[in-house]
């Protein structure tokens, strides 16, 4: 095994420890919430509440499924894929994302049924206990979309941002469900139903931006500019490069892939060329890990060759 094939299996070690770490913490903590604040809504009759429950179940879903993804994109190469499974990940955050738009959805469309139905009247008016279920969902997943983020951001995880999004929407939508049990309980019944279609806002908000995110990562989207200099400049520098002539990157799930042209002297031999190309190479692969493959392709000087 080469220094950089054992760095590559070290940091796929390392990329799963972390996530399997991250996503046990979050089904654990979003199983506690998912039943304390559903026992909260039906026992303090808070339709806003038994919404932000069925939220906090489809949030441990939804950490099944970014596990799935972390494991089957962390296998090594294969015949049939050759260039690895990283884009796994990517699928397991659109299915994230469907989920939680279906999610919102459901809300939504109750939460509307109620306010359509027009007999506020009738509604139930929350008690206490719903108020502090919605105090301590706010804390507890604000707590987890900043533990989430940091460890996701340190991996570079799509998947897990994604997840880490899941709780900040969960967060947003226990604010919407607070204000709608305290809006209701000062006299204004129609504010519980209201709630959740500002719930439902949120979520959907975050399933897009989720979906976006991991379409871009399947396209083969280019690196940032800025991104794509640094390359260019850590090329540029190599001994024997007398400049670049190329650049292309693509985005692969949460690696990179660069191609890029360089120019040397034209009256350089095979083997020269082919070394200068190799400090090119290891440069970028050392500096840059998320790229994950290098492509150097040497042009002679004009008039050298």
């Amino acid at each position: 095994m080469t220094v950089t094939d054992q760095k590559s299996t070290e940091n796929t070690q390392e990329y799963e420890k972390t996530a399997m770490r991250v996503s046990m913490v979050s089904i654990v903590a979003n199983f506690v919430l998912t039943v304390f604040k559903l026992l909260a809504g039906v026992i303090a009759h808070s339709g806003a509440m038994i919404s932000d429950a069925i939220h906090s179940a489809s949030d441990v879903f939804s950490t099944v499924v970014v596990i799935i993804g972390v494991k089957i994109s962390g296998r090594e190469s294969d015949k049939d894929h050759p260039y690895g499974h990283e884009r796994m990940e990517c699928v397991a955050a659109i299915v994230l994302a469907t989920i939680l738009a279906v999610t919102g959805l459901g809300i939504g469309y109750t939460a509307v049924c109620k306010i359509a139905g027009g007999d506020y009247a009738q509604l139930a008016v929350p008690g206490r206990l719903a108020l502090a279920a919605a105090v301590v969902s706010i804390v507890v997943k604000e707590g987890m979309y900043q533990y989430t983020r940091v460890n996701a951001r340190r991996i570079d995880s799509g998947a897990l941002m994604a997840d880490a999004w899941h709780h900040r929407s969960d967060a947003l939508s226990s604010v919407g469900a607070l204000i709608g049990i305290a809006g209701s309980r000062l006299g204004l019944p129609i504010a519980d139903p209201a709630a959740s279609v500002v719930i439902c806002f949120f979520i959907e908000k975050a399933a897009y931006e989720i979906f976006m995110d991991a379409v871009n990562k399947m396209v083969d989207k280019a690196c940032d500019e800025d991104v794509e200099a640094t390359f260019m400049q850590c090329a540029a520098v190599q001994e024997g490069v007398l400049g670049v002539d190329l650049l292309h990157t693509r985005v692969f799930g949460n690696k990179i892939y660069v191609d890029i042209e360089i120019r040397v002297d034209g009256d350089k031999t095979l083997r020269e060329s082919h070394g200068i190309a190799e400090r090119v190479h290891d440069a970028i692969e050392k500096n840059f890990p998320k790229v994950k493959h290098i492509m150097v392709h040497v042009n002679p000087e004009e008039g050298k060759d």
